[in-house]
């Protein structure tokens, strides 16, 4: 008896939300959390919890699965709990400007230390330019200039009053001092001097060279006591520095935290200050500093012998402090996304600047990366942006293994001359990584980084769908509700979100799911509220989620109406109606883009004598992928094991696509392509209004395909546009009936009865449908009922058989040659 074909009730299931009593999406309680992801959530809480190293998550899902918005929220409300990660700001070691010191203040506190620096280097500016300026200070810096001079003077004194003693006397010339002989109180001219007699000349020479020994001596001593002014100079400027920086350092450490290495940098800090105190005097530009003119520069100033100095713009850079990360004390945890992974983003990075051809750069223009603002916290990124990003993905591993965050640059190898570069200390890590990817991208960094297992322990694998009953149906009608308040959305009445529930079962193509891919019901919702709004709807309805889902298929379905309109005008060659020996209609499914939709390919099939080889065209002429020529070669061991098994197969037969130019891959022809062979050989006329989907094995068991509703949708479309004639239908695989979700149309086509849907197991049934007449089962006596499609192809598989042997006889050949 042939399979009926399916009722209406059987190609779509409805929601029914009537218990729950709402009448638009505004009396339903939001959801705090996605639905149907259980697993996955549980796998999220347990990453956030575990504190052992290499806890990190990867989560798995589809772009649109509400998995980036679900992890944070749940990360969000984690984090509020527990304090902020803390303050850290990078200052100059004075020792060593080249390494940046690192220090950790409390959440908030880097700000306050920052103004606390600030101020103190105010006042040292106001207050040091004052007093450096001022009557006492100039008055005992004259003391202790004039006391020098007097010191000096005697030396000179000294010298003067011995060559008096000797009749000589100490001239000041323009090339320094000389000692000459003295006549009437002025130095001998040197032709008087050669005329005195040999013993007066000789004994005046000796004195000259007695006086000039003292000379030289009185100066050697003039240096020493350069240095000596120089020294109680700097001793002047000490005391006044720490009387001024005493108290504003004092100031600075008054109300904070202890902390050993604040206190050591303050310690520091201080000492510097005191030594460059002149540096607050302001002075004009090319003129020594107010204290420092005849001292000379103090010890650790500034190069400025041809050295580039990093500061010379301001030179009281050196004591400012850059703050590097801060937090709000009250807002917990941090939770940070970083969209653009690049090594610099994500580690932290140098700023440089140019000055005078070089490119210079210091403790104040080190920038922070995710890393340092997600301390303490939690990290997430997506993985493939950050695979995209040369270095990043070695560079978060390092610091993961390290729990220490290295700011480094991948042009420190290239660094020249012309490059004056910095390195920042560490700065220590502890922080949880999320990174966000899909099913492949995860098992394929698995595969080829054994450092990736290590580091991310645990995988929340987000699921495309869930199952649909009443319990779900109620939980999917909140998250409707949940996602028109977030959007400020029009309200949904109780119609609109049942249809909503239908499509959101047919994108997964089982009447018995739904799908847990957020993003697409919210789009969903947008063009619904956006189609209420043109027709001044104040809620949206089921008229108004239809119109939308009409509205996308005409935005994008124009490469589908041209290759309709290719078989209507019969360029393309598909009949929807009559009969034909070999011949059936298959169905195909085209993506373009998001749109899916069907398209009906003629598959013909040709039968003669030969060596029981199936030639597949598609695969000879390497059109066929793999999973296609599989297929053929399953029919073909079908035909060889259920016809005519007592005597050698002598079928030749070829099958092809009729007008398909591009690749065949899939099984799912297969079912259609033996029924062209079944027909080709038993010489029964197919029905071609019928279209055919549908794997088979080698038992004869038609087995599931995808994209049915769009596979019979498509053909549907053909048949309408040309005419329906209560003949045409599609025939599909019994286990894709829990698949159905055709649209309105075809579903009031069937009910007319101008339609028709058969769900069929087995290839007996199929070809019974297509040619009307019976399939026949063997029978105990071994042989098929007469008149039925397999005793037709196994009494032509015997005439093969028998047809080979005589050749074989009359030649002398076995017939093993074609």
């Amino acid at each position: 008896m042939p399979v009926p074909a399916l009722r209406v009730e059987d190609l779509y299931r409805h929601t029914d939300l009537s218990a729950l009593g709402f009448k638009t999406t505004k009396d339903l309680e939001p959801v705090e959390t996605l639905i149907g992801q259980d697993r996955a959530l549980e796998a999220v809480r347990f990453a956030a919890r575990m504190r052992s190293r290499g806890y990190n998550l990867f989560v798995i899902g589809r772009k649109g699965s509400g998995k980036h918005a679900a992890v944070k929220s749940y990360l969000d409300t984690r984090a509020a709990r527990f304090p902020a990660g803390g303050d850290w700001v990078y200052v100059n070691d004075f020792k060593d400007s080249h390494r940046p010191r690192a220090l950790r203040l409390p959440p908030g506190k880097g700000p306050d230390l920052h103004r606390r620096i600030e101020k103190l280097i105010a006042d040292l500016t106001a207050s040091v330019a004052a007093v450096l300026e001022g009557e006492d200070y100039r008055t005992r810096r004259e003391a202790i200039d004039r006391d020098f001079a007097k010191r000096s003077e005697a030396l000179l004194d000294s010298v003067a009053a011995s060559a008096k003693e000797r009749d000589l006397l100490l001239v000041r010339t323009e090339q320094g001092f000389a000692v000459v002989p003295n006549e009437d109180g002025k130095p001998m001219a040197q032709d008087k001097f050669n005329a005195l007699p040999e013993v007066r000349r000789t004994r005046l020479q000796e004195e000259i060279e007695a006086v000039q020994a003292l000379l030289r001596d009185a100066l050697h001593k003039a240096p020493l006591l350069e240095r000596d002014r120089q020294k109680a100079v700097r001793a002047l400027n000490d005391s006044i520095a720490r009387s001024l920086v005493d108290e504003e350092v004092d100031e600075v450490r008054e109300g904070l935290a202890a902390n050993p290495d604040l206190e050591a940098w303050l310690t520091d800090l201080h000492r510097e200050l005191v030594a460059q105190i002149h540096l607050f005097a302001q002075p004009a530009p090319g003129q020594p500093s107010a204290g420092q003119s005849a001292a000379g520069p103090s010890p650790g100033s500034p190069p400025t012998q041809g050295q580039a100095d990093p500061a010379a713009a301001d030179p009281l850079r050196r004591f400012r402090i850059n703050v590097f990360v801060t937090c709000d004390p009250d807002c917990g945890a941090p939770v940070v996304i970083e969209d653009h992974p690049t090594l610099g983003r994500l580690v932290g990075r140098i700023e440089y600047r140019a000055q005078m051809g070089s490119m210079l750069t210091d403790f104040t223009l080190v920038r922070p990366g995710a890393l340092h603002r997600a301390n303490g916290g939690y990290l997430l990124i997506d993985a493939l942006k950050l695979l995209q990003q040369p270095f990043a993905w070695d560079a978060l591993k390092r610091a993961l293994y390290n729990a220490r965050i290295t700011i480094e640059s991948p042009n420190d190898a290239a660094t020249t001359a012309l490059a004056v570069s910095i390195q920042p200390a560490d700065i220590p890590l502890s922080v949880k990584v999320v990174l966000f990817g899909d099913q492949r991208l995860y098992h394929a960094m698995a595969a080829a980084d054994p450092d990736f297992a290590d580091l991310f322990k645990v995988a929340a694998d987000f699921d495309d769908i869930m199952e649909r009953d009443a319990e779900h149906d109620a939980l999917y009608a909140r998250l409707i509700a949940t996602i028109q308040q977030s959007e400020g959305l029009r309200p949904l009445d109780r119609k609109g979100v049942e249809r909503v529930i239908e499509h959101c079962s047919r994108l997964v193509a089982d009447r018995d799911r739904l799908t847990t891919r957020v993003g697409l019901i919210a789009d969903l919702m947008r063009e619904a509220d956006y189609q209420a709004r043109e027709a001044k709807h104040r809620t949206v309805g089921e008229a108004d989620v239809a119109a939308a889902l009409d509205a996308a298929r005409r935005r994008s379905d124009r490469i589908e109406r041209r290759m309709r309109e290719q078989i209507l005008t019969e360029t393309v060659l598909i009949d929807t109606d009559g009969t034909a020996i070999g011949q059936v209609n298959g169905l195909s499914v085209l993506q373009i883009g998001g749109h899916a939709f069907g398209r009906p390919t003629r598959i013909t099939a040709r039968v003669r004598p030969g060596t029981g080889r199936v030639v597949d065209i598609e695969r000879e002429v390497e059109l066929g992928g793999p999973l296609h020529s599989k297929g053929v070669l399953i029919l073909q061991g079908y035909l060889a094991a259920t016809f005519a098994t007592d005597v050698p197969t002598s079928l030749q037969a070829s099958l092809v696509f009729e007008q398909s130019y591009g690749g065949v891959d899939g099984d799912s022809a297969s079912s259609t392509e033996l029924y062209a062979l079944l027909s080709a050989l038993a010489e029964t006329p197919i029905n071609q209004g019928i279209a055919v989907t549908g794997s088979v094995n080698q038992m004869g068991a038609v087995q599931a395909i995808g994209g049915v509703n769009e596979k019979i949708e498509g053909f549907f479309e053909v048949c309408a546009a040309r005419g329906l004639t209560g003949d045409q239908g599609v025939m599909i695989p019994a286990a894709n009936a829990r698949h159905l979700m055709l649209r309105q149309a075809v579903r009031d086509a069937v009910k007319a009865g101008s339609f028709r849907i058969w769900a069929v197991s087995t290839v007996a049934e199929g070809i019974e449908i297509l040619t009307g007449v019976p399939a026949g089962t063997r029978g105990t006596d071994g042989t098929f009922p007469d008149d039925t499609i397999n005793a037709r192809v196994e009494a032509r598989l015997r005439a093969f058989a028998e047809a080979r042997r005589r050749f074989a006889g009359s030649t002398g050949l076995d017939g093993s040659a074609d």
